[in-house]
């Protein structure tokens, strides 16, 4: 089964909710205007209940099927990111400092694409949960809607979630059960010492050597501390120290971010980091106070519900376009909050080149929309059958 023929339909009317939303970004959990204009699609599709300002701007709204049956649910990430957009099209974006550059603009068309067509036929049993969620970029949506219950409160029993893929071919599938996205954390460490005069190192304390060894040091901890066969990435992002050549400064910050997948290895990087800092503390005679901060999760595909997921994508495009075996990313998606408390997956549906995700000059590609609409439509038909 290829593109549902109703969804080919009203492609035209995707390409304009789309290209709307890409003109109007919004960031974080400051969604309002791009929750009004779901809402108000919405409400033209007669969907049967829209609860809106769910972690702030966020939205559920529900469609009833035909009898009674288990709720399953969708969602969407609608937020921005905060950077310039240089894509050149003509409706590229009207808000200084914020562009669609990550392509939740498509994501949000592709399950109002779904919504729409749900409402109409209503081709299943029990109900559909349609998740419109902020800030996925930054603040975790994710993880406020699950804190505020949105999953108990509409009884959903699975979730699942799409995100377009530029450097996969056009129109492939791509999941696998298990981690399919890194854990993220953030650290920020700050070294000092005592600064004075450049020629006369003897008189003072000089965070900056403890600064480039503690940089190098944490390699140790991926090299000779993690098992070769887990993944572990400690990225050092950030150096700041000193305002002049001729001054040694009184202190040093780093900073920078630490992806794994399992939460042995999330400890194992904490640890060995904690212990690094106060061993180099002693042996250059400075203070280092390191900030560890745990964020999103890894990404954890449920293995039955992924391969159904996968089932589905072959009905749309073809088994041959289908990767049941998606390769993890050192990337972080905060959908990983509601998996860590219900079944479901995470698929990506590839858009065949162009700029990666988060690159100036990215834009969603149009023609994948259907697609990916139909995805879900057929994966509610098919998970809660008549």
């Amino acid at each position: 089964m290829p593109v549902l023929n109703r969804i080919a339909a009203y492609a035209e009317d995707m390409i304009e909710w789309r290209r709307w939303m890409h003109r109007h970004p919004e960031l974080g959990f400051s969604c309002d205007k791009t929750a009004a204009y779901v809402a108000e699609r919405l409400r033209d599709f007669g969907v049967d209940e829209i609860h809106e300002g769910i972690a702030r701007t966020g939205i559920v709204a529900v469609i009833e099927g035909e009898g009674p049956g288990p709720t399953i649910g969708l969602r969407a990430d609608m937020d921005a990111l905060p950077m310039e957009e240089q894509s050149g099209v003509p409706y590229a974006s009207e808000t200084p400092g914020a562009m669609h550059a990550c392509g939740h603009d498509g994501h949000t068309t592709m399950l109002l694409g779904a919504a729409r067509y749900l409402a109409e036929t209503r081709r299943f049993k029990g109900r559909v949960a349609l998740l419109f969620q902020p800030a996925e970029e930054q603040g975790g949506g994710a993880r406020v809607m699950v804190e505020e219950g949105v999953l108990d409160r509409f009884d959903i029993a699975e979730v699942y979630a799409l995100h377009n893929a530029p450097e996969s071919p056009l129109g492939e599938f791509h999941t696998a059960p298990g981690p399919v996205m890194a854990a993220v954390d953030e650290f920020a460490i700050t070294i000092r010492g005592e600064g004075g005069h450049a020629a006369w190192p003897h008189a003072c304390v000089d965070p900056v050597p403890a600064a480039l060894r503690l940089a190098t040091a944490f390699d140790t901890i991926v090299s000779r501390n993690a098992d070769p066969i887990d993944r572990l990435v400690v990225s050092v992002t950030q150096v700041h120290a000193g305002t002049a050549f001729n001054v040694i400064p009184g202190q040093a910050r780093l900073g920078g971010t630490v992806r794994t997948f399992t939460p042995e290895m999330r400890d194992l990087a904490e640890r060995r980091m904690s212990e690094i800092c106060a061993g180099l503390a002693a042996a250059f005679g400075v203070e280092i106070d390191i900030t560890y901060r745990r964020d999103y999760p890894a990404t954890v595909n449920h293995g039955p519900e992924a391969m159904r997921a996968a089932d589905v994508a072959a009905e749309i495009v073809g088994e041959a376009k289908v990767d049941r075996a998606l390769r993890p990313s050192m990337g972080a998606e905060d959908f990983a909050y509601m998996l860590e408390v219900r079944p479901g997956a995470y698929l990506t549906l590839g858009m065949g080149g162009g700029p990666i995700c988060h690159h100036p000059a990215y834009d969603f590609r149009d023609e994948i929309a259907p697609l990916g609409a139909s995805f879900f439509a057929r994966l509610v038909e098919c998970r809660q059958p008549l």
